[in-house]
């Protein structure tokens, strides 16, 4: 790993642990080790490195929740029965409960900053679109009822997740997540 690449790797722990503004360039340089003109040799301010934090998070969610998940051959149903493991595996490993990383940033920073906005909008479109297209698969393998509308309720899985992630971070519960996953695998007939 480059030292760029390390610093992007840090800067994403400690962002996801206290959130982009509350995050200081002085939390970054002590954590990575590094002096402040090795920043910005890499970095033009905390503001480039931020942008760099949210593009290294969806490539690193990008992968196991969509490529490798619901873009995959699977059976439909396999699909979205691997994401939501998924989800329930990457917050189960966590040793703290921090939320979701691309969600906690889309609270924080969509009011405040286009750029941030625009690219998280882009990877939760891409996400729910490949749910929808996978409840499409469903209604066409007639495991799913034809009246559903897989845009709405791709939307309200996405929804309903991240809700459960919400929730399971203040309560530091990692059952209510758990709970919302039975739920959503009871209402799309996925078990």
């Amino acid at each position: 790993m480059s030292k760029k690449q390390e610093i992007i790797s840090i800067a994403t722990e400690i962002i996801h642990s206290k959130g982009y503004q509350p995050t200081s360039i002085s939390d970054i340089l002590d954590a990575s080790n590094i002096g402040k003109g090795q920043f910005y040799h890499y970095f033009a301010s905390k503001y480039d490195l931020g942008l760099a934090v949210v593009e290294y998070i969806i490539q690193n969610m990008t992968n196991p929740l969509i490529t490798n998940t619901l873009q995959s051959k699977d059976d439909p149903k396999s699909k979205i029965n691997k994401m939501l493991d998924w989800v329930i595996a990457y917050h189960s490993g966590m040793q703290e409960k921090l939320g979701c990383p691309i969600g906690n940033l889309a609270i924080e920073m969509s009011e405040h900053d286009e750029t941030f906005r625009s690219k998280i909008q882009h990877f939760l479109t891409r996400w729910i679109e490949a749910i929808d297209n996978s409840l499409a698969e469903m209604i066409e393998q007639n495991q799913l009822n034809s009246n559903v509308d897989t845009r709405k309720s791709a939307e309200a899985i996405a929804s309903m997740v991240q809700g459960g992630i919400l929730l399971m971070k203040n309560q530091k519960d990692i059952q209510i997540l758990k709970n919302v996953v039975d739920m959503i695998r009871l209402q799309f007939n996925l078990s």
